[in-house]
């Protein structure tokens, strides 16, 4: 892989895949064009890396297709002082591209061993305003609410309540909601206590689990 141009295929990625399919907030292309997928990517996947496609990592769990994760940044209508909650921390690519949008960023992943290598990788890319705890990302996360955003990278049976309650007025909660397999991406926005929500597009993310007393 020593030959294989990285950055000119993350570029191309950025071009074909995210802005020519109506992608526009530059704040959200230049975290794409920041951000080194590849180095979120199992090993045997290297050359996929800037594909248009989702790709496995470890536990059973996937990495979005880029598309999908700038679909879902956009969405969430960040600024450089957003504090913003992230459910299902994964691979901890979507993570590394909030924190570069963000002030803060609180990510929860129930799955210790994927929270602990995200941590150790995101840290070692540089990254200090990531917070982590592992556990049901139903529940968010009180004691740093409210958040101006929340997002969940997995796709839920129906909106939980918490994450609902953990938004501050005219903030985004975007979500994933139905299947499996497939579901309806959603942007939701509260307007004190009444929430507003615009369908964004069909997608396919792994179930999010929630524990029973949730």
């Amino acid at each position: 892989m020593h030959n294989f141009d990285f950055a000119a295929a993350r570029q191309e990625m950025v071009e074909r895949q995210i802005r020519r399919r109506g992608v526009e907030d530059r704040l959200v292309l230049e975290a794409m064009e920041r951000v080194e997928r590849h180095r979120f990517v199992a090993a045997d996947h290297l050359r996929l890396a800037y594909e248009d496609t989702a790709l496995p990592i470890s536990a059973g769990q996937s990495i979005s297709q880029p598309y999908m994760v700038a679909a879902m940044t956009e969405a969430l209508e960040l600024t450089a002082n957003s504090r913003v909650l992230e459910i299902g921390t994964g691979s901890g690519y979507q993570t590394a591209v909030l924190a570069e949008i963000a002030a803060r960023v609180y990510t929860v992943e129930r799955i210790s061993e994927l929270s602990q290598a995200a941590m150790e990788l995101l840290q070692s890319l540089g990254y200090s305003s990531i917070r982590f705890r592992i556990g049901d990302g139903s529940r968010g996360w009180s004691e740093e609410a409210p958040f101006d955003a929340i997002m969940v990278t997995a796709g839920a049976a129906h909106v939980p309540p918490a994450l609902l309650e953990q938004l501050v007025d005219d903030g985004c909660l975007v979500i994933p909601v139905g299947g499996p397999p497939d579901q309806d991406l959603y942007q939701i926005r509260r307007h004190g206590n009444s929430f507003e929500r615009r369908f964004i597009t069909r997608c396919r993310f792994v179930p999010l689990i929630e524990d029973e007393e949730s």
